[in-house]
């Protein structure tokens, strides 16, 4: 291992930046050398190699004589799934405790170890199931994970899935979410030690973490559920009404006070939550509910959608109505979330035609406009109750070219200001009954929409991602849109190419005088805070320059002031450019001649 880091160094010394393929080949030429498979060394075993003896500062590290420059080149080469913090930051996802859902949709899974609509064998889920569903030693798991595959971890987006959020008691939402900035703002030995006496504690409940003997514990009431004689909710309220359980929940609990201290001590801790996004249901977000999750630091919601025709809501069991979808649309966006959507094709009732034009109206009607999709094929698996449908002939899978054909037609109508941020869910195929079980799905509808040289303006197709970026060669557009409740201008920093290298989302909500950033967003490799990734888009003050055109934009359109949804990492950030603290948000008074530039 010593010879392939000095040949990294030689390479990087010698003009030549070597990249994942480069240290590929390498690594091959000297397992090929080397007979004993025991001696064979993968890229994990190399960097792991290297920060030892970097974080050990002997006499090895001080013949190599690498310079901190030379450094972070090599961290970048050894990086394990560079994409996993292509998109800016590091992202780290926890799946919220099994609970009772208030809605019945056909479609959704009932595996009875999980939160509704998720299977255990879906890897976070299957993390969360091995931490007790504890917030925070999943975060630390996640945490120490990407920092060992040496992944920048300073800026960090919270992703909580499990169902619908807004079904939980408020007090155990407070807990989590406190137990996720402790997890972040812990370091070191602290954590350690936290770690520790948090597993003795469920241990010391009587909860399991062995996924088969969890699965045992479930097998009969899963029978049950899945032979539709026991309800999801019934199964729920049995299993996790033992004293095991009732003693976890005796910490479960968490106060205001207690959560704005974490969120106090972040806005200076080594790993900054700059996002926090939580999913529910849009029969669930209302004004209070929307300030509430503001209140725990949310600045992205994710919304279960699925259709917006109503016969296919009613055949699913969604419980919601056209209109109600629209007003969850309007008070996120009034309340400054990003807005995220989940919408299905190939639901019962559905056809490609239906799908597509459905898929139309959520891009192109101004009731709804989402600033990211999630787009799923319906897929069985063996607990939904979708299940007794297919059984009868009520519903099918598209074929793959019916379901490529809607795909790649919904790419092509999703607008510049929108990212397609999925189109498979993490459910392996020995659990889908019926429907699509590729997993390069998203490769394929590249593929088509290649053949036919259609335009794609989506983000995800043009992030820059782990390529260079050369900020001169950049150039602002303005994108402007109308909302049932506001004008927006989406602000993008675009190569000539169209590659996107940043972006803002500016709203100027209807009758107020108070404009709103809902986000901003610099793609690139991930830059330290504070420091410069050499060929990255971060900290070269592309995310200020964006700020300061919002403003102007803001104060030419008539606003006296701008809100900034700001997370809770950001906040010094926005701080440095004139905002101050306003309550659940940041603000800035605009001065009439910024208006004028």
């Amino acid at each position: 291992m010593d010879t392939i880091i000095q040949d990294i160094v030689a390479a990087i010394r010698s003009g030549q930046m070597p990249d994942t393929v480069w240290l590929a080949k390498r690594i091959r030429k000297h397992n090929r050398e080397v007979r004993a498979m025991e001696r064979h060394i993968g890229k994990l075993e190399l960097l792991t190699y290297y920060r030892a003896v970097r974080d050990e500062a002997g006499e090895a590290w001080r013949s190599w004589g690498i310079s901190p420059e030379e450094d972070r080149q090599i961290l970048r080469v050894l990086k394990l799934k560079p994409r996993r913090t292509a998109s800016g930051v590091a992202t780290i996802t926890v799946v919220t405790m099994p609970h009772p859902c208030s809605s019945a949709c056909v479609y959704c899974p009932n595996d009875i170890r999980m939160p509704k609509s998720y299977l255990a064998d879906e890897p976070a889920c299957q993390r969360a199931e091995r931490c007790f569903f504890d917030p925070y030693l999943q975060t630390r798991a996640r945490l120490d994970l990407l920092e060992s595959n040496g992944h920048v971890t300073d800026k960090i987006e919270l992703i909580v899935l499990g169902g619908t959020w807004s079904d939980y008691p408020q007090d155990y939402q407070l807990w989590f979410i406190s137990e996720l900035f402790r997890a972040l703002n812990d370091d070191g030995s602290a954590a350690e030690q936290r770690m520790l006496e948090r597993r003795a504690f469920y241990e010391e409940c009587g909860i399991s973490d062995d996924p088969a003997e969890l699965a045992e514990q479930a097998r009969a009431l899963q029978d049950s559920v899945t032979a539709g004689s026991c309800s999801y909710n019934q199964a729920i309220a049995q299993l996790y009404a033992g004293e095991a359980w009732q003693k976890a929940r005796s910490i479960q609990t968490a106060s205001i006070g207690e959560l704005e201290e974490q969120h106090r001590i972040n806005e200076d801790a080594r790993h900054r939550v700059v996002g926090l996004c939580v999913e529910t249901r849009p029969d669930l977000v209302d004004d209070a509910s929307a300030t509430f999750m503001r209140r725990l630091g949310c600045t992205k919601v994710q919304i279960g959608i699925q259709s917006l025709d109503q016969r296919i809501l009613d055949l699913c069991g969604r419980r919601v109505t056209v209109e109600r979808i629209a007003g969850a649309f309007s008070c996120l966006r009034l309340h400054g979330f990003k807005i995220l959507v989940h919408m299905m094709a190939n639901l019962p009732g559905a056809t490609p035609e239906s799908d597509m034009r459905e898929y139309r109206m959520l891009v192109e009607d101004p009731r709804f406009l989402p600033d990211e999709i999630k787009l799923y094929p319906c897929v069985l698996v063996e607990s939904a109750a979708l299940g007794r449908l297919y059984e009868r002939g009520a519903w099918r899978p598209y074929t793959e070219d019916e379901l490529v054909d809607v795909l790649a037609a919904d790419v092509c109508a999703t607008p510049a200001y929108v990212r397609i941020s999925r189109m498979i869910r993490d459910i392996s195929s020995g659990d889908i009954v019926a429907g699509n079980k590729k997993t390069n799905l998203r490769q394929i509808v590249d593929a088509r929409e290649a053949e036919t040289g259609a335009r794609i303006d989506e983000i995800r197709s043009r992030e820059v991602a782990t390529g260079e970026v050369d900020a001169s060669q950049l150039h602002m557009e303005r994108l402007p849109y109308a909302t049932a409740v506001s004008d927006e201008r989406f602000l993008q920093w675009v190569g000539d190419d169209g590659s996107i290298a940043g972006f803002l989302r500016l709203s100027l909500p209807h009758g107020t005088g108070i404009a709103m950033i809902r986000e901003v967003h610099v793609y690139g490799r991930v830059a330290e805070i504070g420091g410069v990734e050499e060929g990255g888009a971060q900290h070269v003050g592309l995310g200020r320059q964006l700020v300061e055109e919002a403003c102007a934009q803001a104060s030419a359109a008539g606003y006296g002031s701008i809100r900034v949804i700001s997370s809770v990492g950001t906040r010094g950030y926005y701080r440095k450019l004139g905002f101050r603290d306003d309550g659940l948000y940041q603000i800035r008074t605009l001065r009439a001649e910024e208006g004028g530039r």
